[in-house]
């Protein structure tokens, strides 16, 4: 698989992978956006907005009949985070130029119609159309209300709502439901030419067609880009934050089992680090497998939680525990999670337990070469991070990763936070 990272335009980088492994293609065109309290919502209802229709596919049937000519493609308004960015745009997949019928070209016309989506939009008096930002609106309002109804999901996102609920990490990255709801299509109209003007644009293809005609199909597609000269990554706070003492929260809900999640900051150790090889590892070994201490040991042995993983935000800088327990057992599952991340800090662990933690993180990274959405989601991160190691690279680090550096890494981690979700009888 052959890469090539390249700055096209003024704020503007592709990514291409070139390969022959797949009979799809896969074009994402992502614009970042710091994340803020005040252009979160728009940002997030922006993508959907212009999938609507265009200046030349007005509305959903003509964008459906462009697509069914492109042999059935996929193309989707895409929302996403990465750490303290806002990421909004498009992700579409189309047949391979290689099995298209006749030899006919595919990637030029998706690439054009990704453009025209992002820089010709359906306009009424000059401005989008009230109507489609009014649906588009409550479509988003009713997505953020319905998150609550995956209480393991929302219990991590009330989590870090809580934990960071002074930083810009704690923003929904979908906005708020009353401001989705009554979003005026002139405020939306205006976020979207600051976006146009400011925001970083990456681009991300992945197929068999050559670097170069990848380039040239971008290039066009994009040619009717404004003049972008103050356009920057948006920074990004580590959780280095210091943490004076352990906050415990809580909610009551109508709910049968108890979702305990807790918190540690990596002290600043992020994508970006040194350590972060280590610090992958010691997720692993700790709670991001089924060999894991999490799930061996509190989950299988103890029969304390349904569920026990953890997870990390490697921009931010975070480690987070979800679990599912019985309500009365709040206390004993808390303190054996704990009990357990003291043994990695310890160095309690085997060498065993240091080998299939490595063995599972190789294997996820290595994996991911058979899964371009996968892909699509490791360069994005690498994007805005500002970074090019491929996920060889960084297998090859994870390989040679001791024990003496996970354990210097789990040193560094400070609790932050404890959220319970309970019953109402509780």
């Amino acid at each position: 698989m052959e890469i090539m990272q390249k700055e096209l335009m003024p704020g503007v980088t592709l990514t291409a992978l070139h390969t022959e492994k797949f009979k799809s293609s896969f074009l994402s065109l992502t614009l970042i956006a710091p994340m803020d309290a005040n252009t979160v919502t728009a940002n997030a209802l922006l993508p959907s907005v212009l999938r609507r229709g265009t200046k030349v596919h007005p509305d959903n049937q003509a964008i459906s009949a462009a697509l069914d000519d492109l042999c059935g493609g996929v193309l989707e308004a895409r929302v996403r985070q990465q750490g303290e960015a806002q990421c909004i745009g498009f992700a579409g997949s189309f047949l391979d130029d290689a099995f298209s019928p006749d030899g006919e070209a595919i990637l030029e016309p998706a690439a054009a119609l990704m453009g025209e989506m992002l820089l010709q939009p359906s306009l009424e008096d000059g401005i989008f159309r009230a109507d489609y930002v009014h649906g588009e609106g409550k479509n988003l309002a009713d997505r953020i209300r319905a998150q609550i109804n995956d209480k393991r999901q929302y219990s991590i996102k009330r989590l870090t709502q809580l934990m960071c609920k002074d930083e810009a990490y704690g923003l929904d990255k979908l906005g708020f439901a009353e401001e989705a709801a009554a979003m005026d299509a002139r405020r939306l109209w205006e976020r979207y030419q600051i976006l146009l003007n400011t925001a970083p644009i990456a681009v991300y293809y992945c197929g068999s067609a050559s670097a170069e005609r990848v380039e040239l199909a971008i290039k066009r597609a994009l040619s009717g880009l404004p003049e972008r000269t103050n356009v920057n990554m948006p920074g990004m706070e580590t959780g280095t934050k210091p943490v004076d003492s352990v906050r415990c929260f809580e909610d009551s809900m109508d709910v049968t089992q108890g979702k305990l999640a807790l918190g540690w900051r990596t002290g600043g150790i992020t994508i970006r680090a040194e350590e972060y090889p280590a610090l992958l590892v010691l997720n692993a070994v700790y709670g991001g497998t089924t060999t894991s201490k999490l799930f061996m040991n509190v989950r299988e042995k103890l029969s304390l939680c349904y569920f026990a993983s953890s997870m990390l935000d490697k921009q931010k800088g975070l480690m987070l525990v979800s679990s599912g327990i019985e309500f009365e057992k709040f206390d004993q599952a808390k303190g054996e999670i704990l009990k357990q991340f003291q043994a990695c800090v310890s160095g309690e662990f085997t060498d065993q337990e240091l080998e299939a933690g490595r063995r599972a993180v190789v294997s996820s990274l290595t994996s991911c070469v058979d899964s371009q959405g996968r892909l699509e989601d490791y360069w994005l991160a690498q994007n805005t991070a500002e970074m090019t190691q491929n996920p060889g690279e960084l297998a090859s680090a994870v390989e040679k990763v001791t024990r003496e550096q996970v354990v210097a890494v789990a040193e560094k981690m400070e609790l932050d936070a404890v959220y319970f979700l309970k019953g109402k009888e509780e």
